[in-house]
């Protein structure tokens, strides 16, 4: 499925909360994802490219913070597989780079909140749709990865790289100039 260097961006608040609220939901059952600080945020085209494939229409399911809410969620995951992309990624835009550099593929998009069709093209911070939590999600946020192929499939994950951000990882603040993120970093532009 390509996701070899795929990487998920998770909004948070400034105390690295993906939703500021937390009741018995969140311990025992499955919570609405508008509770989350990333449902709905803005997706922006990350480069710019030729939009080669969009897929909506995929529903927006509840989040899952409690392990009780997991199990039968875990259950459902042969289905998603049986659907592939459109089970898996949700409502998502794949991207082809200019100059054959792969493809780019934005998953798990809110349901109706594409604004791009197969053939537009796209310059880089263009917005594309929103964050939801469709496919393969146990909360919002976006799911990015790159591929050799717009198929994501039949397509090889193609390794990431970031330019100019800051990153705060176990305690540390830092620039990264290029690079990818460490995991559980919390990124913001480095402007």
């Amino acid at each position: 499925m390509a996701t070899t260097y795929a990487i998920d961006l998770v909004p948070v608040d400034v105390q690295g909360r993906s939703a500021a609220k937390r009741d018995w939901r969140t311990l025992l059952s499955t919570e609405p994802p508008e509770r989350f600080l990333g449902f709905g945020a803005p997706v922006l085209a990350p480069l710019g490219g030729t939009v080669v494939n969009v897929h909506d229409g995929e529903p927006d399911h509840d989040a899952r913070r409690s392990q009780f809410s997991l199990v039968p969620y875990m259950l459902g995951q042969a289905e998603r597989l049986r659907r592939g992309a459109a089970g898996l990624a949700g409502n998502h835009v794949v991207l082809e780079l200019a100059q054959g550099r792969g493809y780019v593929a934005l998953a798990h998009l809110q349901c109706g909140s594409i604004c791009v069709a197969r053939g537009d093209l796209v310059r880089f911070g263009q917005h594309l749709g929103a964050c939801g939590n469709s496919g393969n999600s146990t909360e919002p946020h976006v799911h990015l990865q790159v591929m050799d192929g717009a198929d994501p499939v039949a397509a090889l994950g193609v390794p990431i790289a970031f330019t100019r951000f800051r990153e705060h990882h176990n305690g540390t603040e830092h620039v990264v100039e290029v690079g990818l993120p460490a995991e559980g970093s919390i990124i913001e532009p480095a402007d």
